[in-house]
């Protein structure tokens, strides 16, 4: 599914113009960008679970997960680990910067399988970008969906992504947001350990949930092991992965996953459908 035919299908490989109106720091290694369209593309829609591939003019490209809110197409947001030479270009830059946009590209999140159905979303570290999307949608659309939790792990409280928003959220009566970290020091007053120990109290009725997974993979994995002992069906267990995307309309191969193209294929997959070949290092 594409969020923007004009763009995604008929001129992919075009990088359109987009003005950085923010950057913001998230963490000590994370960090947001903000930008807008320029030009006839004054718009920018997407779904959540869809990724653009992001053009630092002299240094190159790299894929990245749309983090903001589908509902506002004037301004497009990333949530970025500076990790590679692009990264920390994008890092680098200010506001009235310029860079390149192709996207959206890939497959969304699964809100029509979700519908009357709880919702667990598990993230880890960074993973929580990706599924931020995912949150804003389920708020504005509160009523089709059952309980809603949101479990976070991070390695340590200084690594917690959107911390006022993580707060927000905790606040509402129609929500359960739990976090935890690998380790804190003395004046953390909440969970230590890894996310999947917060999955039990999150579930009520696993022949009616759906779980949405993001974070690093032996991060997933492990709870897709948890999810399982649950109760929770293979079929209603959704991941998203980035590995090696190039190309993002499965022309190079580069981000072969067996049978499968991480970027046109996924990024989002139900567990039931990689479940041979997740976790596979060869693969």
């Amino acid at each position: 599914m594409q969020g923007n035919a004009s763009t995604a299908t008929t001129q992919p490989m075009i990088p359109l113009p987009h003005r950085i109106l923010k950057v913001r720091r998230e963490t000590g290694d994370v960090f947001s960008i903000e930008t807008q369209p320029e030009g006839d593309e004054s718009d920018f829609h997407f779904v959540p679970g869809q990724f653009n591939m992001v053009y630092v003019f002299g240094v190159g490209e790299v894929p990245l997960s749309i983090s903001g809110d589908p509902a506002r197409t004037h301004t497009l947001t990333h949530t970025i680990r500076s990790v590679g030479w692009v990264t920390q270009a994008l890092k680098k830059m200010k506001k009235g910067d310029r860079i390149g946009v192709r996207g959206p590209f890939g497959t969304p999140w699964p809100f029509q399988e979700a519908a009357g159905n709880d919702v667990v979303i598990v993230a880890g570290g960074v993973g929580l970008a990706p599924l931020r999307p995912v949150i804003y949608k389920l708020l504005a659309e509160r009523e089709q969906y059952g309980n809603i939790s949101i479990l976070y792990g991070a390695r340590n409280p200084d690594d917690l992504l959107y911390g006022k928003e993580l707060e927000k959220w905790r606040g509402r009566f129609d929500l359960h947001v739990d976090a935890t970290v690998d380790s804190a020091k003395r004046g953390w007053m909440g969970n230590v350990g890894v996310v999947t120990q917060l999955i039990p109290k999150a579930i009520s009725d696993p022949d009616n949930t759906l779980a949405m997974i993001c974070g690093p993979e032996i991060m997933m994995r492990f709870t897709v092991n948890e999810l399982q002992k649950q109760g929770i069906e293979n079929s209603n267990i959704y991941l998203t992965m980035e590995r090696n995307m190039k190309c993002a309309i499965g022309f190079c191969g580069h981000c072969q996953f067996g049978p499968e193209f991480i970027c046109k294929d996924g990024p989002v997959f139900s567990y039931e459908r990689v479940r041979n070949i997740f976790g596979k290092r060869e693969i």
